[in-house]
């Protein structure tokens, strides 16, 4: 049976449990209310009512998640299978513009569906917008498996990117529908599994489709196809999550401006950051123009969210001590987790490794990941405590990237692999904690909300974080290079040639190597360095949040 949570009338507002009870009875627990006491989110909840569901028994558990976690593994697939596509799918269009774009297209609508996907489900139910977003994702893929040129490819991979985006969001949120606290940490290790998963095959399978079918790269987007709409009637038939319930019409509850000034600020945003150094140069009309604007619509999301009725992420929230420190925490483990991303495996390629064996590499980062997200879940399950899991995770990942910093072109490769472990690791375990301790900050109503709030500093913070380092690295790299060799016979020309591509480094004038590989080695340092800071300010961050119960019960008795 499902249990009513009266919340419309401010009368009430008083009986809405909180999570005051510390984990421990012992000194130094913190005692506060949670952040949905208070005039605000009564109001704010104002003629709508949460339906809490029982927690489903294992077997039929099992069933809903797997579907769930499934979609969770397409969409991680398909933000990856592109690394091994661009190029062939460029020089069959005859458009080398389109290859940052086919990237940047799915990550923007990606990163602007998943913020606004908590409240919209709220509204309409966690089934309809599983469904809707396998139907979208099913058809952006299909519109790129059929692409006659690169305009309907880039509109397909926009389509996916919606879709994508709503199925690792959606599938965040009916965990937390269905799970209670106290194992919500061990079905986030399990989702970042079936992320992990997903995210280091796409670039494999894409690569196998191109090399090994007569088909090519449209096949490892039409393969995509079949498994998401197969999940529609299996999603129609599991998923019975009731949505909240409001004597309101659906459009009257939609906080449009909310969604306006949310979409507008990430694609602003992103499409300025992505475009700005890479595609156009910083001075360029693109970025001067959508950077600016993206700042204007962050003003108007604080301005408009603080004062709506229902609004997409209440900016209320963030004024809680533990769902602010969980965000910040989040936005800076996701800027170093970009960074890592992209950079390890061009220093892997520096320095004389294939793209293939860079890949291999970097596998002990998703190892890390796994082990690190479900030995946390399991330790909050047992323990009920949460913070210290996020402390010590911040500080493998302060480990991590210090040993970054300490490699050059004469470093032992197995450092590189060691690093990665303890990234990998220390990411996931500081992202169970903050989203765990997010969600135990804040009325069961609440959850979806906040999770989107994790979402949009993920978003904002892997946008940031390969931003500035690619300002860091191209900037020194190519000013230390002018130092070294610009007044060399033939040295600007070979500066270009080595900026443009790294095939250039086999066939470097006669003594021009070892400078060569210590201009990169620094370039490289400052970016680990950036990251070592990055970790400082996440473990400061995690360590703020405060001490709630971890409750067994879906009801929070």
């Amino acid at each position: 049976m499902a249990r009513v949570e009266a919340e419309m009338e401010e009368g009430h507002a008083s009986d809405v449990p909180t999570e005051t009870t510390p984990l421990l009875n012992d000194s130094d627990s913190d005692l506060h209310p949670t952040c949905t006491s208070g005039d605000f989110f009564a109001k704010q909840q104002d003629e709508e009512r949460t339906i809490v569901v029982e927690e489903p028994p294992l077997g039929r558990l099992i069933l809903i998640m797997a579907t769930a976690w499934f979609g969770i593994f397409l969409g991680a697939l398909d933000s990856t299978v592109i690394a091994t596509l661009s190029a062939p799918i460029a020089s069959e269009f005859n458009s080398l513009r389109l290859l940052s774009w086919l990237a940047t297209a799915y990550l923007i609508s990606n990163a602007a569906t998943q913020p606004i996907a908590g409240r919209l489900t709220d509204i309409f139910g966690r089934r309809l917008g599983l469904i809707l977003s396998n139907l979208l994702f099913a058809i952006g893929n299909l519109v790129c498996g059929l692409s006659t040129n690169h305009y309907s490819m880039i509109i397909g991979r926009i389509i996916a990117g919606v879709g994508g985006g709503g199925l690792i969001s959606i599938a965040t949120f009916l965990t937390s529908d269905l799970t209670p606290l106290r194992k919500r940490g061990i079905m986030q290790g399990i989702a970042n599994l079936w992320y992990g998963a997903g995210a280091m095959l796409g670039a494999v399978i894409g690569g196998v489709f191109q090399d090994r079918t007569e088909v090519g790269w449209r096949l490892a987007f039409l393969v995509q196809v079949p498994p998401s709409l197969l999940l529609i009637p299996i999603i129609g038939v599991l998923v019975k999550v009731p949505p909240k319930q409001s004597d309101k019409s659906y459009l009257a509850r939609i906080d449009f401006l909310g969604v306006f000034f949310t979409c507008s600020f990430l694609i602003l945003l992103l499409l300025g950051l992505n475009t700005g150094g890479n595609t156009v140069p910083w001075i360029h009309p693109l970025p001067l123009t959508t950077i600016p604007l993206s700042i204007l619509c962050f003003a108007g999301f604080l301005w408009w969210e603080g004062k709506a009725k229902q609004p997409i992420i209440p900016v209320a929230l963030l004024r809680d001590r533990t769902v602010l420190a969980a965000c910040s925490a989040s936005l800076f483990i996701s800027m170093l987790l970009m960074a890592t991303t992209f950079y390890v495996p061009l220093y892997l390629q520096v320095l004389g490794d294939s793209t293939t064996t860079a890949g291999l590499k970097f596998l002990p980062s998703p190892l890390g990941g796994s082990i690190g997200a479900l030995g946390t879940g399991y330790l909050m399950a047992w323990t009920g405590k949460y913070r210290p899991f996020g402390v010590l995770g911040a500080v493998v990942l302060i480990l991590g990237t210090v040993l970054f910093s300490l490699q050059d072109e004469n470093s032992p490769k197995y450092l590189t692999s060691i690093a990665l472990f303890f990234v990998g690791g220390g990411f996931s375990t500081v992202l169970t904690t903050a989203t765990v301790s997010c969600l135990a900050a804040v009325d069961h109503s609440q959850q979806a909300l906040v999770t989107s709030a994790i979402f949009l500093a993920r978003s904002v913070g892997g946008t940031l974080g390969i931003t500035m380092a690619s300002a860091a690295y191209q900037s020194n790299l190519k000013e230390m290079l002018w130092d070294i060799f610009g007044d060399k016979e033939g040295g600007p020309e070979e500066i270009q040639r080595i900026l443009d591509g790294l095939d250039e480094l086999k066939h470097l004038p006669e003594g021009w190597w070892h400078g060569v590989m210590a201009t990169f080695m620094e370039s490289f340092r400052i970016v680990w360095l950036m990251m070592v800071c990055w970790a400082v300010m996440a473990l400061f961050s995690i360590s703020l949040v405060k001490r709630h119960t971890l409750h067994s019960t879906m009801d929070r008795k």
